[in-house]
């Protein structure tokens, strides 16, 4: 992928960082090498040669860390410290024992990859760690041996303030992630990742109707407003209008109701798949379009298009033409309309910047009206 000309730089997730850890770990314990780098392969295709941050022994274990490295993608855990502290000793047969140290979450709630109760290490690097016993401890399956294996990230509770793990039940720092291993530039694969825990976490807790937000602020004043609601009905969708509604369509959701401000409003009524590749301009100007159509105004029309931001625009509109923000509000569920299934009901809301409805609608899907 390129940005800009320039090429983009792939990384690798924080559960391949882990599995790095654990090998490093395992060279010293088992062989007494003291690797400067260990390679992992991804659970897709190719490999990636991972560093290694620090290397000690004590007493009967070897803590063992990296340094991950996202690439060129936006991420939050990018430079972090991901380590392991490993022992083996001997059971009655092979086993390897993944466990949840310092800065790693804990499950709470149903309805993720993991069961309550348990650390928040993912399926796919739970698979990479294990592999990496095995790359390492030749015939490990035959052996009457146990690999316990503590998992932690030393700035993981500071780092999942930053992330939505609270509203997923996800306690006490990051979760372990990853699907293949490697992380591709700009593929937001990690919010989607975190959109869909979301839905499943409000499905696994009875919820089919569902408030979609596109941030912190907007979701605020919808909990402000719908009050006899739990928090789990609350999704913060970011950018991912057509995703989020894609997602949800291949679960059992009842309703999805849009609750925004009027810059996002705007890109969705056009039907944006992803928000913030629209360009504000372009926005303007089918807003200028659209107030003309309703308006008939060609000097208002003129002033909208050549508004500094869509928040200049939307206080143009609210005092004399809020009809015009309404037809935003129709148009937003006609264009989700688009990507999802039939059997979810869909509504709009369009809040003020204080967090009061100003336009809101629905969409019958019995007549295709709105």
């Amino acid at each position: 992928m390129t940005k800009k000309g320039k090429k983009l730089r792939s990384g690798y997730t924080t559960g391949a960082s882990a599995a790095a850890a654990v090998k490093g770990a395992l060279h010293l314990l088992v062989h007494c090498q003291k690797k400067s780098a260990v390679t992992i392969p991804f659970l897709s295709d190719g490999s990636v040669d991972i560093q290694i941050f620090s290397l000690k022994e004590k007493e009967s274990h070897v803590f063992c860390s990296v340094i991950k490295d996202a690439g060129d993608d936006p991420d939050i855990t990018n430079k972090a410290e991901i380590g392991a502290a490993v022992s083996i000793h001997e059971s009655d047969k092979s086993n390897i024992v993944i466990k949840g140290g310092l800065g790693v979450g804990r499950i709470t709630k149903p309805g993720l990859e993991v069961p309550p109760g348990e650390p928040a290490i993912n399926p796919g690097p739970r698979k990479m760690i294990k592999q990496a016993v095995r790359d390492v401890i030749e015939n490990f399956d035959e052996k009457k041996q146990t690999v316990d294996i503590e998992i932690f990230v030393p700035q993981g509770e500071i780092l999942a303030k930053k992330t939505l793990n609270h509203r997923l039940g996800i306690i006490g720092g990051i979760s372990i992630l990853g699907t293949t291993g490697v992380v591709r530039p700009m593929s937001h694969d990690a919010y989607i990742a975190t959109i869909r825990s979301s839905l499943s976490v409000a499905l696994a807790a009875g919820i089919r109707d569902l408030y979609f937000t596109t941030g912190r602020r907007s979701e605020r004043f919808a909990e402000e407003i719908f009050t006899s609601d739990p928090k789990e009905a609350f999704v913060q969708t970011g950018d991912f209008f057509g995703k989020s509604l894609e997602m949800a369509s291949e679960m059992l959701v009842k309703q999805v109701v849009f609750v925004v401000f009027f810059g996002k409003a705007i890109k969705m009524a056009q039907g944006v798949y992803h928000t913030h590749a629209a360009k504000s301009s372009l926005s303007l100007d089918k807003l200028s379009k659209w107030t003309y159509d309703r308006t008939k105004n060609a000097t208002l029309s003129n002033k909208i298009k050549h508004a500094n931001t869509a928040r200049e625009a939307f206080f143009m509109l609210k005092e004399d033409h809020t009809e015009v923000i309404q037809d935003v509000s129709k148009k937003i569920v006609h264009s989700a309309a688009a990507y999802a299934s039939p059997h979810i009901h869909l509504k709009a809301i369009i809040l003020d910047f204080q967090g009061k409805i100003i336009a809101e609608s629905e969409f019958d899907r019995k007549d295709g009206s709105l």
